[in-house]
């Protein structure tokens, strides 16, 4: 995977503040990565409860291994919140500005 370079200039001129635009892309990555992990726990839970024998159990290792792996290679919630950003994708609010 290479690294994507991002121009702060874009970001800053999206929202009109770098500061303002770093506040919004971390809280909306921490968004995407909750939604992201419970899912995950919601497909691991699914092997949990089986009693299998052992030659079993390496099966249902290797199918949550594959599930886990899924995971691994999807984008990372810092890179699904600027692609948002940048594609106008993300609503949000200055409850400050609002009052005035």
């Amino acid at each position: 995977m290479a690294i994507k370079t991002i121009d702060t200039a874009d970001l800053a001129e999206k929202i009109g503040n770098l500061y303002e635009a770093t506040v919004i892309l971390s809280k909306r990555a921490r968004q995407v990565a909750t939604h992201t992990k419970a899912e995950l726990d919601t497909k691991l839970s699914y092997f949990e409860d089986f009693g299998l024998e052992p030659t079993d159990e390496i099966r249902t290792n290797e199918d949550q291994l594959r599930v886990s792996l899924e995971y691994e290679r999807r984008a990372k919630p810092t890179e699904v919140a600027i692609d948002e950003m940048m594609e106008d994708e993300i609503y949000y609010r200055n409850p400050g500005l609002e009052e005035g």
